[in-house]
Formats: C-alpha cells, structure tokens, sequence
C-alpha cells in the first residue's frame, strides 16, 4: 500500500505551527514498552502540546487491541495521524504490524521518526509529511483502508470532531480507533461527530482520557 506524502500545511484545518519548548513536565524521551524492539528510547523533539502517551495507557490499551484483533498483528495495517514522536506507531510495529503509516507537519518530529526508523531498519514504516485532515481526505479520495486508526491530537484544538467523521471510511470492517482527549467520551451524551461509533474500551490516566471505538456502521 503506497502512501503519497501531502505537503500542504496551509489548508484549512493545518496544524498551528508548534513553538519550540517543550510543555511544563513532558518527558525527555519514551521506551517502546512491548515486541521485539522493547526498550528502545524515543527522543521527544521540542513542540507545543507535544504528549507522548505515557508507558500506563500503552501497556492497557495494547492489551485491550490484542483481545480485539483477529488474526494477530502480522496481518494488521495501521494509520497514526498525529505521529508527533511516533511511540503509538513504533509500539505497533514492534508488535509485528504490517505496515505502519505515520503522518505529521512539524518538521523536528518527520526528522525524529526518519531517524528512529532507519535505526531499527522497520521497512515496514511509512512517514508522511502534511497536515493530518488532509491527508485523511486524500487517503479517503484513494480508498486506502486501515485495520487500527491512532488519533493523538494536541488538546484544545477540536481536532476529534473533524478527524473522527474522516476515519470511519478509511476502516476496514471491525477496524479500531484509539481516541485520546482531554476530556471522557461519554456513550450517553455523546456529540454528533461521535454518533455511529461504539466506544468498546475507556478509561483515565491522570488528565489523559482514553478510548478504543469501533464503527457501528462498517458495511
């Protein structure tokens, strides 16, 4: 499956360029906690609202991917949309996805996550440049198809009520989405770009609010 890179940080909808500096607290770096490039350090570049999710919330969330997906990882291709340092992404094809799609538009993160690829040799990972909405719409318009979407978006940004509607075309059947937010994804008072998903998984780890949604309506 060839991805072709989108350059257009411009559109409407672009990322806010990041300021350097990290936010107040965030990490030096992050290890890939699980598969066969276990340890690994990942360096987090300089960028505003740059949160790698915390080791916790992977160990769960992988847990809950690998009761759901059939068939093991080898036969999984997966989508990051907001790489930022890429730990979602890796800790997939460490697991042994097939392939690995990562996309951003801030250029010190597209450098790190060309770096760490080469370093492990992971052929099987794709770096696309370009704003995240865009390319989503692109991969739309070319029928590409996902068997697990991660969405990590910078908070405050009302990023998931524009990103979420693009990716239910882009899952195949039973395909996952990981929703991270700043705020619960609430089945009961759920938002109209949230309608049509089932949220089979959620839960909390400090101030990050997880999720693992699946499409109600997948033909």
């Amino acid at each position: 499956m060839a991805i072709r890179s989108s350059r257009n940080s411009k559109t409407a909808g672009a990322a806010p360029a990041r300021p350097q500096g990290k936010p107040r607290g965030a990490p030096q770096q992050v290890r890939i906690i699980g598969g066969q490039w276990k340890r690994t350090p990942l360096p987090v570049p300089d960028g505003e609202g740059l949160r790698p999710t915390p080791d916790r919330v992977r160990e769960t969330v992988f847990n809950w991917i690998n009761h759901l997906i059939d068939g093991g990882w080898t036969r999984i291709d997966c989508l990051d949309a907001f790489a930022g340092t890429g730990v979602l992404g890796f800790e997939a094809a460490s697991r042994g996805a097939r392939h690995v799609v990562m996309v951003d538009n801030h250029a010190p993160a597209l450098r790190q996550l060309a770096v760490t690829r080469d370093k492990l040799r992971a052929e099987q990972i794709e770096i696309v440049r370009g704003d995240a909405l865009a390319v989503l719409q692109d991969m739309q318009r070319r029928e590409v198809q996902f068997d697990l979407i991660f969405l990590d978006p910078p908070y405050h940004h009302e990023w998931l009520e524009r990103a979420v509607p693009l990716c239910r075309p882009l899952l195949r059947r039973d395909g996952l989405l990981y929703v991270e937010s700043e705020t619960a994804l609430a089945p009961e008072s759920a938002p109209a770009w949230l309608q049509g998903w089932e949220i089979l998984r959620a839960d909390k780890a400090g101030m990050v609010f997880y999720h693992l949604l699946r499409s109600k309506t997948l033909p």
